[in-house]
């Protein structure tokens, strides 16, 4: 087994609820889960959340999209045929 020296702090409670804050703040928390995710200061902990973060997002966006194009082109089909 690999024994490394390379531990990252721990990251307090107090500084999981501030993450968790800003992140719930809509453009502001977008930037920062970027700022957070990619930056090389930031804590490989809070890293790795906000990047899983910002995949759940990616994939919330493109499931809205999908299904709510879907049942666009639904209702649009239907209010078409009631047209006829």
């Amino acid at each position: 087994m690999d024994n490394r020296n390379d531990v990252a702090p721990v990251v307090t409670l107090g500084q999981w609820i501030v993450t968790l804050i800003v992140l719930a703040i809509p453009l502001v928390g977008f930037v920062m889960m970027l700022v957070w995710a990619f930056s090389n200061g930031t804590n490989p902990n809070k890293a790795n959340l906000c990047k899983a973060y910002l995949i759940m997002t990616v994939v919330a966006i493109v499931c809205f999209m999908l299904f709510g194009g879907l049942a666009f082109l639904s209702a649009m089909g239907g209010a078409s045929q009631a047209g006829m």
